[in-house]
């Protein structure tokens, strides 16, 4: 079988597969909907296959678009790195690096580095994007995953570019009012507020104490799965949160919120994750090596 696709119709292929739209794919490119549907038409010709399954609403790969999408993805990194190598002696990183994290951290601590990141190499084109749920790097289109807490993944490469952990801590109003835990069973009494985020397992704290690592269920009325909600309810006197030193530090210093148990914690690193076939990214290595020294500069280490 003669196949021949062009590589810029391979990267359209692969943006129609992560967005399941045709129209997701032309407002991402700036170009009509009408032109993406004829390259994946020159595509499937070029391949002989039929590559997505079309209804009103969305398009999903088909069998033989499955095998396509992984084959463009390697091919794609390929030429990708293969541009890097060539490049690394004579030129600053540069070209598309797709970043991935969570919504609190991306906002607070991942943006403004990223900011400082670009004005040093301004031939980078970082795109990042904020998800309060784990992301599959390889079939997502990500380079990297900043990331907090434990990465369960076996087939990808992680560094750790800071320290950090999650602390136990309530508002003033809501101590007074429902009491100040002693132990940590007493938590099954209080009001927690639980979230849905990344790594953690809703309702269920693993935390490191003067026992060692134990578990405990926990629950309350309210819950969500976004940091800065549950920080906010924990600042309105709603319950106790389990929250990032990061998140929270500057509320714990103003007395804001105030530690709840302080002998227990649950360490939460700041990884980065990056899938094993981008070991030798320059862009890659240049944004985590950055990324490190940035959040040691800016006292993202200084945990208790």
């Amino acid at each position: 079988m003669n196949i021949n696709p062009q590589l810029d119709d391979l990267r359209l292929f692969c943006v129609v597969a992560r967005h399941h739209s045709f129209a997701e794919t032309a407002r991402e490119l700036g170009i009509s909907k009408a032109v993406v549907s004829k390259r994946i038409a020159l595509l499937e010709a070029a391949v002989h296959e039929k590559l997505f399954h079309r209804t009103t609403r969305k398009v999903t790969l088909t069998g033989q678009g499955e095998i396509v999408h992984q084959w463009a993805l390697r091919i794609l990194e390929d030429v990708d790195l293969m541009g890097e190598a060539l490049s690394r002696e004579k030129a600053a990183p540069r070209g598309l690096l797709r970043i991935c994290s969570s919504t609190g951290f991306g906002r607070s601590r991942l943006a403004p580095a990223l900011s400082a990141l670009a004005g040093l190499h301004p031939q980078l084109e970082i795109q990042l994007e904020l998800y309060d749920r784990l992301v599959d790097l390889v079939e997502e289109g990500f380079q990297l995953d900043i990331r907090i807490g434990r990465v369960h993944e076996s087939n990808v490469i992680t560094r750790r570019i800071a320290r950090n952990r999650r602390v136990l801590c309530a508002a003033p109003a809501y101590l007074a009012r429902f009491g100040t835990p002693a132990a940590l069973d007493d938590l099954h009494a209080h009001r927690c507020i639980p979230i849905r985020e990344r790594d953690q397992d809703f309702g269920r704290w693993e935390l490191d104490g003067p026992e060692g690592r134990v578990a405990i269920k926990v629950s309350g009325p309210l819950s969500a799965n976004n940091g800065e909600i549950v920080r906010q309810w924990a600042i309105d006197g709603h319950g106790i949160i389990l929250r990032s030193t990061w998140d929270i530090g500057d509320e714990i210093d103003s007395g804001v919120l105030v530690p709840v148990l302080p002998g227990y914690f649950q360490q939460a690193d700041v990884w980065a994750v990056y899938p094993s076939r981008l070991s030798v990214s320059a862009k890659v290595k240049v944004c985590v090596e950055f990324l490190e020294a940035w959040f040691a500069q800016t006292g993202m280490n200084d945990v208790p």
